[in-house]
C-alpha cells in the first residue's frame, strides 16, 4: 500500500521506516527542508538504535522516500498518517493541537479518491473526530475516514516495539477503514499480534491511560523507596517480590530520580486537564504529576546531603544526562532540574553522556563536557550516576575510590551493590537501600 507519513519526528520517522520494512511504499513528508535534506543523504536526525539501518535499507530499495511536497504525495495515498508534535500548551498543560489541526487543513485539499487519515500522534479524546470535521469542512467532496492509531514506542527500543508489539490499537467506525488498516498491519496480523478495534475515543484514551498507569507505577516505587530507607528495607527486593505477582508485573518498578521523556510528563498533564474539563478529575494521576515534579528536586537535595550538606566549591562528575539510556532525548530529564540546583549551590559539573551531550548543550550553561568517563572523573570530588547507560555498569570501584577526592559515589539508578562498593572503600549512596 502507499502510505504518507506526515511528520518526521521520532514517531513519524520510526513508523515510516518500519512500514517500509513491511513492504509498503512510504513517503515521509515534513515542512522542515533541512531535515528532509539530511534524511535524503542518509543522515538520521534522532538517536535510535537500529533506525539508521532500517532507513538506509528501505531507501535503497526505493520504498522509503522523503519530501517536503505534500501536494504531490497525498493524492496517490491509500493512507495518510499524521505524526506531528503535540507538546504541552503553555499555561495549562493541555496538549497543543496547533500542528494536528494544521495538518488536517493541509491534507484536505489534496485528497483524491478514498483515503484513510490516521492519527498517530498522541491526542486528547475527541481530537480524531474533530480532525475529520475540519477535513470535511475544507473539502466536502473528499472520500475519507479518520482513524485513531496511537503509538506505543519506547525510545531506545522503538524498532522492536513496532515490529513485535504487544498489541495494535485502532479506533475506527467503518468496515472500509478497518480493511485498510488490516492491510497496513498485515505482517503483524499474520503473526497473531492482537488487533484491538475500538471507537476513536476509546483508542485515544487507551494511549493516555497506558502512559498514566506506567507513570504511576514508577512514582509508586519511588515513594516506596523512601519508605524503605526509613524502615531499613531494600526497595529492589520489595520490587522483585511484588513484581513476581502476575497482576503487577516486574517492569517499571525501578526506583530512580523520577520519570521524564517525550511522553509521560506531557501525557499525564494533558490527561489531568482533559479529565477536569469533562468533570471526571483523576486524583491519582494529579498526585503522580505533583510527586514526580517534587522527586527531581529531592534528588538534588539528596546529592547535597551526601556531600555533607553543601556542594559549594565541589566538582561533581555527572554520568548520564538523558532521561533514559539509548536515546539522546533530553525532554523532562531529571538532569534538567538537578544540575541547575547543584550549580546554584556552587558546584562545578563535569558531565559525560554517550549520546546526549549535543542536546544537553542547548539546556545547560557552564558545564564541562567530557569525552568519556575517565575524563569526567578527573579532578572530581564525587560522582553522580543519573542515567543507567551500559557504559556505567562496569566501573571499577577500586579505581573510583582512588580517583574521587571524597571517595563518594551517588548512584540514583541503583546499578551497584552497596556492600561491594563499600568494600572497595567508597562512600556509596543509592536509593531505597541499606
Amino acid at each position: 500500500m502507499r502510505i504518507i507519513m506526515l511528520g518526521t519526528g521520532y514517531v513519524g520517522l520510526v513508523s515510516g521506516a518500519c512500514f517500509a520494512e513491511f513492504g509498503h511504499e512510504v513517503v515521509c513528508v515534513d515542512k522542515d527542508e533541512s531535515k528532509i535534506a539530511r534524511l535524503k543523504k542518509g543522515e538520521i536526525p534522532i538517536y535510535e538504535p537500529g533506525l539508521d539501518d532500517v532507513v538506509a535499507r528501505n531507501a535503497a530499495r526505493g520504498n522509503l522516500q522523503f519530501t517536503t511536497g505534500l501536494a504531490e504525495a497525498v493524492p496517490e495515498a491509500d493512507a495518510v498518517f499524521v505524526a506531528v508534535g503535540t507538546p504541552s500548551r503553555r499555561g495549562d498543560g493541555h496538549a497543543d493541537l496547533t500542528y494536528v489541526f494544521g495538518a488536517a487543513r493541509d491534507i484536505a485539499p489534496h485528497l483524491r479518491g478514498y483515503t484513510v487519515v490516521v492519527m498517530k500522534s498522541t491526542v486528547p479524546v475527541g481530537t480524531t473526530r474533530k480532525m475529520g470535521e475540519l477535513i470535511r469542512a475544507a473539502n466536502p467532496k473528499a472520500g475519507f475516514d479518520v482513524v485513531s492509531n496511537p503509538e506505543f514506542l519506547r525510545e531506545g527500543s522503538a524498532i522492536g516495539d513496532f515490529m513485535r508489539p504487544d498489541r495494535v490499537v485502532i479506533g475506527c467506525e467503518t468496515a472500509r477503514a478497518r480493511d485498510v488498516m488490516r492491510q497496513i498491519y498485515r505482517p503483524l496480523y499474520l503473526n497473531e499480534t492482537p488487533m484491538v478495534f475500538v471507537a476513536p475515543e476509546t483508542s485515544e484514551l487507551s494511549k493516555y491511560a497506558a502512559n498514566a498507569f506506567l507513570a504511576a507505577k514508577i512514582t509508586f516505587i519511588n515513594e516506596i523507596a523512601g519508605l524503605c530507607e526509613k524502615a531499613g528495607a531494600d526497595v529492589q527486593d520489595v520490587a522483585r517480590a511484588i513484581g513476581l505477582d502476575g497482576r503487577i508485573g516486574r517492569k517499571f518498578l525501578h526506583a530512580g530520580p523520577g520519570y521524564g521523556g517525550s511522553c509521560f510528563p506531557k501525557d499525564t498533564q494533558a490527561l489531568v486537564r482533559t479529565a477536569r474539563e469533562l468533570g471526571a478529575p483523576l486524583r491519582i494521576v494529579e498526585t503522580v504529576v505533583e510527586v514526580n515534579a517534587a522527586r527531581k528536586k529531592e534528588m538534588a537535595a539528596r546529592i547535597m546531603n551526601a556531600c555533607g550538606g553543601r556542594v559549594k566549591g565541589l566538582t561533581l562528575a555527572v554520568l548520564g544526562l538523558t532521561f533514559k539510556p539509548n536515546t539522546d532525548d533530553m525532554r523532562d530529564a531529571a538532569s534538567l532540574v538537578i544540575l541547575p540546583l547543584l550549580q546554584e549551590g556552587g558546584a562545578t559539573i563535569r558531565a559525560f553522556d554517550p549520546a546526549g551531550m549535543e542536546e544537553a548543550k542547548k539546556h545547560f550553561k557552564d558545564v564541562v563536557y567530557c569525552k568519556d568517563v575517565p575524563e569526567a572523573l578527573r579532578g572530581a570530588d564525587a560522582a553522580v550516576i543519573l542515567t543507567e547507560w551500559n557504559e556505567f555498569r562496569a566501573l571499577d570501584p577500586g579505581r573510583l575510590a582512588g580517583t574521587l577526592k571524597k571517595k563518594l559515589l551517588i548512584d540514583l539508578r541503583n546499578i551497584y551493590k552497596p556492600a561491594e562498593m563499600r568494600a572497595a572503600g567508597l562512600d556509596y549512596v543509592s536509593i531505597g537501600r541499606k
